[in-house]
């Protein structure tokens, strides 16, 4: 009779209490997933605490609402990726695409062209629905291939613009009338410097300093020097374009159909539902406006 009693009372246990170590276990993986740059297989502590993660769903849920409480987002929690987070935009740890803007130039037009090189840089990284959905798929990219890009879509948006018979001169001197792409076709692609520098507020200038970012954020790999620096994509950037791939800037880009000019062999395949939508002018992964 006594070990009935004692059965029942176990099958209806309440779970174990949360511990003060379990909290700071959570937070020690949340605080893992900030650091970007750090790969679970070369961390012990790390790598057990998404093992522990996987394994027990109380803690997983410790260290989601850990997360949710600094205005995180979590995209994924794997051995590949670690504790991939993004920011939400109420976050502390939001960047937005103005402030970063102005850290590079006082000149308003830039934050147009730095929203468009990190978008540029995410569509021609994965240029295929079907690269986005392969977690083995790495991206490859060039700082002067994405400036090509761009400037093949910059044709081709001109072109559209021809054809619907659309202002394609704005008068000089107001660039918030401008179209992105406008205001990237005018831009220098380098600059002239007396060593061969390239500018900071040349358009390579501008993805060179977006690719530096992406790469000290942990979403993009330097393999070279070639082609103004060459670059891999992470498990990490696939998770936060994955995350951003709905965005009506990343429909309008995809939507030309452009071919990447210099980088891999795929093509950019248009998407559905595209018509009539404007590039966003703060739509810059991964930044919120």
């Amino acid at each position: 009779m006594s070990e009935y009693v004692e059965a029942e009372v176990s099958a209806g246990a309440a779970p174990a209490a949360v511990t003060p170590a379990d909290a700071a276990d959570a937070a020690r993986l949340v605080a893992f997933g900030l650091q970007p740059k750090l790969q679970p297989a070369r961390d012990q502590e790390y790598t057990e605490l998404l093992r522990r993660y996987r394994e027990d769903p109380v803690f997983a849920r410790l260290a989601d609402a850990v997360a949710a409480g600094l205005g995180l987002v979590v995209l994924e929690v794997s051995p590949r990726a670690g504790m991939a987070v993004t920011a939400a935009e109420d976050s502390v740890f939001a960047v937005r695409m103005g402030d970063y803007a102005r850290r590079t130039s006082a000149d308003g037009s830039d934050r147009f062209l730095h929203g468009l090189a990190h978008l540029a840089v995410a569509a021609l990284a994965f240029p295929r629905p079907e690269d986005l959905a392969d977690d083995g798929y790495i991206g490859r990219i060039t700082v002067n291939g994405v400036d090509a890009f761009v400037r093949q879509a910059c044709r081709r948006l001109e072109e559209r613009a021809e054809e619907l018979g659309e202002n394609t001169d704005p008068a000089t001197g107001a660039p918030g009338l401008e179209a992105a792409w406008r205001i990237w076709a005018r831009r220098s692609a380098t600059g002239a410097t007396k060593d061969a520098r390239r500018l900071a507020g040349s358009t390579t200038g501008i993805i060179g300093k977006a690719v530096v970012f992406l790469t000290d954020s942990g979403f993009l790999q330097r393999t070279g020097d070639e082609q103004g620096g060459t670059y891999r994509t992470t498990a990490r950037y696939q998770l936060q374009v994955r995350d951003m791939a709905g965005s009506a800037a990343m429909a309008e880009l995809l939507e030309l159909g452009v071919v990447p000019v210099t980088d891999g062999t795929a093509s950019l395949m248009p998407a559905d539902d595209t018509e009539d939508l404007d590039l966003v002018a703060d739509a810059g992964l991964p930044f919120h406006s």
